[in-house]
């Protein structure tokens, strides 16, 4: 039997997001919270649980998880598979919605509450090694918070080392999200118990033939928009080369030189020349 890729977001919300599997989603976020030195959580609350309403097809549908703690923090939790780019801004945008929708007309804005938002990446975007950095509001040189109202975790899959752990911690519920063979199940299960229930969800979903429908649903739609994200930023690239072959035209470069510096063909400057 092949199993259902737990990095696809539908997939992930079943797991962590689902009301049966609170405790596997508490487990997780004390995983991430201790790795950023924080204290654990006791409880938490989901605030958008997974539903059978929840379709794959339909652009309404969240499949990302929300919580709140018994002290009344926000954390969000997105899963994404294939770089839609701007995650840096998406982000920001997306924190400063949930942020701001916590106050009705003439409440106080004592009354906010810190978000967390927890990106897990299926690619790489920050310059370094880490697979775990975590953001904040500080002053540049005392690092003096502002607040600690904003606080933002990048979880990057592909920065994981490929050495299967031997003792509990994050990265062996990340090993699980990416995929690693059910041969190091075992491995993973003793260094985190928690795992368990994940992954006897994943097996029950894998065997499910209508949970199996909509995952490859889902699939194919996060296939198609990777393409045509893809797509268009190669087309954007095209046009700016086009552009700086054009300027290099009107500094009267010979054409050999334009093709070595932008990588289009004597016959594409050519016709932009004309």
């Amino acid at each position: 039997m092949e199993l259902l890729d737990p990095r696809v977001d539908f997939v992930f919300k079943r797991i962590f997001g689902s009301e049966n599997n609170k405790d596997v989603l508490l487990a997780f976020l004390n995983r991430i919270f201790t790795k950023a030195g924080e204290p654990p959580l006791m409880e938490i609350i989901l605030m958008n649980p997974y539903t059978d309403k929840d379709d794959p097809l339909d652009k309404q549908s969240i499949f990302d998880v929300f919580a709140r703690t018994a002290e009344g923090k926000l954390i969000d939790i997105e899963m994404q598979l294939f770089n839609k780019y701007d995650i840096e801004k998406r982000t920001l945008f997306y924190w400063s919605k949930r942020y701001a929708s916590q106050l009705q007309e003439g409440e106080k804005y004592q009354e906010l509450q810190k978000c967390v938002t927890i990106n897990i990446l299926n690619y790489s975007i920050l310059p370094n090694s880490e697979y775990h950095n975590v953001f904040h509001l500080r002053e540049d040189w005392t690092l003096i918070p502002l607040n600690d109202d904003i606080e933002m975790h990048f979880l990057e899959l592909t920065k994981l080392e490929d050495v299967i752990p031997s003792r509990g911690g994050l990265e062996n519920w990340l090993f699980f999200l990416k995929g690693v063979s059910t041969e190091h199940w075992e491995v993973l299960k003793m260094n985190e118990p928690e795992l368990e229930k994940a992954m006897d969800t994943l097996q029950y979903l894998s065997q499910d033939s209508e949970a199996r429908r909509l995952y490859e649903a889902r699939q194919k739609y996060l296939h198609d928009e990777a393409s045509m994200l893809e797509g268009a930023k190669q087309a954007g690239i095209k046009a700016g080369i086009k552009e700086v072959a054009r300027n290099m035209l009107e500094l009267n470069l010979d054409i050999a030189t334009i093709a070595k510096a932008t990588g289009l063909s004597e016959p594409e400057i050519l016709a932009l020349k004309k």
